[in-house]
């Protein structure tokens, strides 16, 4: 029994060795090449300890955690996109006088908590995770203590962070005086003998304090004031982080969740998802027609897209939580491509987030405009590309629920994205020789980053092109995440 527990865990335990190993090797001697080294390989066989766990049913460790197909698909996603990370990380460190290799341990704490989310079946589970996501990614945001705004954006993360966990917490308080019980299944067995237009004040209140909790860290309207002041100021593979693996994270924890507790069959709790959906869809857009600052454009852009996402949760069925995996898959390579090639274009002063970094970027790198063009239009949802595919099936998911004005709000918002989208495009584009170059380092620092970039793009033309295999080993892997919990 223990034994299989441990095996069932192997991802996350590698994660915890692999965090200890590299604190103690630091202490022995600092030696980038090798953290980054021991780091790549900790998330290898992190994810390749994921097929001993492939055709396994569903096991429990209770009463915490569930690992199931579900939960394996996220796990895997998030510890590729960590490796993605990681790799792109390297190069951009080495330019810089600060001592890198604390960025490794606090990688590898944060990929832990995500991974600790979508396993998680308890507010215990829930909240360790949580935590330790949150706790390892303040240091990640603030790492770079001398760039101007850094000291800034960990600071805002740090104090947002607590006050929605304590929201989150409160919450949960409120649920467990209510149902007795924190386990996700004993909640819903509590709900299911409510009437549906008869839910508790006390218990609305709860479910409502949660939200709030899971909204910061999502990033949507009204809890979005961190995220373009974060982006920005956090390094651009950190950012790619909190972009994609954290609310990968808990978008994955919100879907259990809800629907082991049926949560979305209240309309009041439907309500509010729709008010924050549109709200998150419109302001996000608008405010991204205003900037100037490519990492803020994605910024406000991340937030829309959160609000499509939304559109797939609310419906709630099966087909929903297909369409926001696939939605989720496509959105990490094209966030990750992105911030990649900002990354990649940034020196040891600072990063390249301004309009201006980019103009005239195809002739002078012609390959790295190509590839940030295409993740710029699979953000804009152009076919032909995963972004593409992505939105097809959120509008498939709310059309089969009827959910016509949230149809309507994501496809008027996807015009509206287009315009902000088509503008770094257009920069891009410009035959001038006014752009900004990088100091160069050894051309050997850049090559992993650029084969990275590379295989990212080719990803989200794959994707968009032929989706079928994704979405049948999406659909082939949740089958199990309604399975019957002892």
């Amino acid at each position: 029994m223990i034994f299989d527990d441990f095996l069932h865990l192997m991802p996350l335990l590698i994660l915890v060795v692999a965090s200890l190993v590299t604190m103690l090797v630091i202490a022995v001697q600092r030696n980038h090449k090798l953290i980054y080294i021991i780091t790549l390989v900790s998330l290898v066989a992190a994810f390749a300890s994921l097929f001993e766990l492939w055709d396994n049913a569903v096991y429990h460790i209770s009463p915490m955690f569930v690992i199931d197909g579900f939960a394996l698909l996220y796990i895997g996603l998030i510890l590729l996109a960590s490796l993605v990370v990681c790799m792109l990380s390297y190069a951009y460190f080495e330019q810089r006088e600060e001592r890198k290799e604390e960025y490794y341990i606090l990688h590898l704490l944060a990929t832990l908590g995500a991974c600790v989310l979508v396993i998680s079946k308890h507010f215990t589970g829930l909240f360790l995770g949580l935590e330790v996501l949150s706790v390892a990614l303040y240091g990640l945001i603030a790492y770079l203590r001398t760039r101007e705004r850094s000291d800034e954006a960990g600071i805002k993360y740090l104090i947002m962070a607590a006050m929605s966990s304590a929201f989150l917490l409160f919450g949960m308080a409120l649920v467990y005086a209510m149902a007795g019980s924190m386990g996700f299944y004993e909640i819903g067995l509590y709900l299911s003998v409510l009437r549906l237009d008869e839910m508790p004040l006390i218990l609305l209140t709860g479910f409502g304090m949660m939200i709030v909790g899971a909204g910061f860290k999502l990033g949507i309207v009204p809890f979005h004031m961190w995220t373009p002041d974060v982006y920005e100021g956090a390094p651009a593979p950190v950012t790619a982080f909190i972009a994609t693996i954290s609310k990968g994270g808990m978008m994955a924890i919100l879907i259990r969740f809800f629907l082991q507790t049926d949560g979305f069959n209240y309309p009041s709790l439907v309500l509010i998802f729709t008010v924050i959906a549109i709200a998150s869809m419109f302001a996000g857009n608008i405010l991204a027609l205003m900037q100037k600052n490519v990492k803020r454009i994605l910024a406000y852009s991340s937030i829309a897209h959160l609000g499509y996402l939304l559109v797939a949760f609310i419906a709630g069925n099966e087909l929903g939580v297909e369409a926001v995996t696939f939605y989720l898959v496509a959105y990490f390579i094209t966030s990750l491509g992105a911030f990649g090639v900002i990354t990649l274009l940034s020196d040891e002063e600072r990063d390249a987030e301004l309009l201006e970094d980019y103009r005239g970027l195809l002739w002078r790198r012609p390959w790295t405009a190509a590839a940030f063009t295409a993740m710029l239009l699979s953000l804009a949802g152009i076919p032909l590309t995963a972004g593409f595919v992505g939105k097809f099936y959120l509008l498939a998911a709310g059309v089969r629920t009827e959910l016509w004005l949230l149809v309507i709000m994501l496809a008027l918002n996807s015009v509206i994205g287009l315009y902000y989208y088509i503008k770094i495009i257009a920069v891009m584009f410009q035959q001038t020789n006014a752009g900004r170059e990088r100091q160069a380092l050894h051309p050997s620092a850049y090559m992993v980053s650029g084969a990275t970039i590379a295989i990212l793009a080719l990803l989200l033309v794959y994707v968009g092109v032929y989706p079928t295999g994704l979405m049948n080993m999406i659909q082939g892997l949740i089958i199990s995440l309604d399975a019957p919990i002892p």
